[in-house]
């Protein structure tokens, strides 16, 4: 099994039965997976990174919530502009993207 350097969890607000509705839901947390998967496949990083989908982290009114692993470094408010940003400082660079830390 390959381990990843980084693991992402982005909130969709999906349900355990497989429902997407709420906060992150309708506040494009779909649209900001899309991009992740999109840029990482573009970049090559799917062995490095790993993405996922999860459901409610339990803070709504600062979702979309993207979550790094092992930095535990949460992002609030994070749109599909903000992706690449993340992935060029924090991904790539190693440095937070200060502006979206929770």
């Amino acid at each position: 099994m390959q381990k990843p350097e980084r693991h992402i969890f982005i909130c969709t607000s999906s349900r355990v039965n497989g429902q997407q509705k709420g906060f992150c839901h309708s506040k494009d947390g779909v649209a900001v997976m899309m991009k992740f998967m999109e840029e990482i496949k573009d970049r090559e990083l799917g062995g490095e990174v790993f993405i996922n989908n999860t459901g409610c982290f339990g803070i709504c009114e600062k979702g979309p919530i993207v979550v790094v692993y092992p930095d535990n470094v949460w992002y609030g408010s994070v749109t599909p502009e903000d992706v690449e940003e993340i992935l060029n400082k924090h991904i790539e660079g190693g440095n937070a993207v200060e502006r979206l830390v929770i």
